[in-house]
């Protein structure tokens, strides 16, 4: 007889091996990575899906536009009744529809159906993210730039392996065969939800929550915002056409997911290096830096071929995801209420309006060709500086910013 899982408290905290984190990070960062590894599955498989379905590269950036506004934008409602409601239910059912749905991409009869499906398996992403952000963020103690570091991460790579899986699975077997991988995904789930503590609530049913009680920080967090969506055009850009762009330049499918992989990896190394580094020298500091320095790589690498190629555009992702748990985890400084509704707009909506720009990038593609385009979008992590220099000057991610 399975045992009722505990009831989790940040009276809990007990340091886990040499990172010192609460064991519900460790094992939310495993569900993570699964979730965010079946997240992953169109973009590897795109060079397959064009020619299946005969789409233009504006067409194939509609379908992610789809599958970003269902998995991302969609938070903002999880986020809220998380807030109010029973967050464990959405960690547990959350992952179990995402990996099983999204696996049957490869039996869509037609691009409607295919649509569909991404919009189902989006919203069990969606409903993962936002309770289990909110309850890192309350379990990282005095590391939260850390545990957020280590919880993105996890999902980074999950991101980073799909490639690596779903790209030559598909290309030796067949799309049609893609539903043989929910089994490993739906076993391990078995093996980790039943472990997720119990977490009746995340807000005091007496204090304000929700979007109103956001209000006195409506403009750093706007900013923040901004920030998000100019990182996410840029990071979802090349990461949704340069698969598409190596094969059409020679390259095998399995060939173009292990690039996208490697640039995966870097961009999950950034982020788990991003969250310790703003913890002590502070976030608005390690933003600005990191936006910056990523522009030199990220123009430069469509220009090259080959391994200087990989290399490049592997040392432009890794600056600019570095911000993205500093940005999620200042959020929740700045505003140290309704976590979970500020992690939905941080993870959620402002990805999602990123990816809303996905048709727009594939239609610019068409146009001047896909090098050309994603040269011109390599310039969208300066405005995201700019936009960071006005945040709270915070000495660390340990101390709460007044509005």
């Amino acid at each position: 007889m399975t045992a009722r899982p505990k009831t989790a408290t940040p009276g809990d905290l007990q340091a886990s091996g040499y990172l010192r984190l609460h064991p519900t990070i460790l094992l939310l960062a495993g569900i993570h990575f699964l979730v965010d590894a079946y997240g992953n599955i169109l973009a590897p498989l795109l060079p397959l899906v064009i020619p299946r379905f005969g789409l233009s590269l504006a067409a194939a950036g509609a379908l992610q536009m789809c599958f970003l506004v269902a998995n991302s934008v969609s938070q903002l409602g999880f986020g809220h009744l998380a807030d109010r409601w029973r967050p464990r239910l959405l960690l547990v059912i959350g992952p179990l529809v995402a990996v099983s749905i999204l696996t049957l991409i490869g039996l869509a009869p037609s691009v409607w159906v295919l649509a569909a499906v991404l919009v189902a398996g989006g919203f069990g992403i969606a409903a993962f993210h936002p309770p289990a952000a909110a309850l890192v963020h309350r379990f990282g103690g005095s590391r939260k730039g850390l545990a957020m570091s280590f919880h993105i991460s996890s999902g980074n790579v999950g991101q980073a392996v799909a490639p690596l899986v779903f790209a030559p699975f598909a290309e030796r077997f067949g799309l049609e065969l893609l539903p043989i991988l929910m089994v490993p995904a739906l076993a391990a789930l078995a093996l980790l939800l039943p472990r997720v503590p119990m977490v009746e609530r995340l807000q005091d049913p007496t204090e304000i929550s929700g979007f109103g009680a956001l209000r006195p920080y409506a403009r750093p967090l706007t900013l923040l915002y901004l920030i998000v969506v100019l990182r996410t055009l840029t990071s979802l850009s090349f990461g949704t056409f340069i698969p598409v762009m190596l094969v059409r330049q020679g390259w095998s499918v399995a060939s173009a997911g292990a690039v996208i992989a490697a640039y995966m990896f870097a961009t999950s190394l950034g982020g788990f290096i991003g969250g310790p580094i703003a913890d002590a020298w502070g976030a608005r500091r390690v933003i600005v830096l990191s936006l910056l320095a990523s522009v030199p790589f990220l123009v430069v690498a469509p220009t090259l071929t080959g391994w200087p190629f990989v290399v490049v555009l592997s040392l432009g992702g890794f600056l600019l995801q570095s911000t993205l748990p500093v940005n999620v985890t200042f959020a929740q400084t700045i505003a140290p209420i309704s976590a979970a509704t500020v992690s939905s707009i941080m993870m959620g909506f402002a990805w999602g309006t990123g990816g809303i720009s996905a048709p727009f990038v594939g239609m610019l593609a068409d146009r001047i060709g896909i090098e050309r385009a994603l040269f011109a979008i390599a310039f969208a992590p300066l405005a995201a500086a700019a936009l960071a220099l006005p945040l709270p000057a915070t000495t660390s991610l340990r101390t709460e910013v007044a509005p």
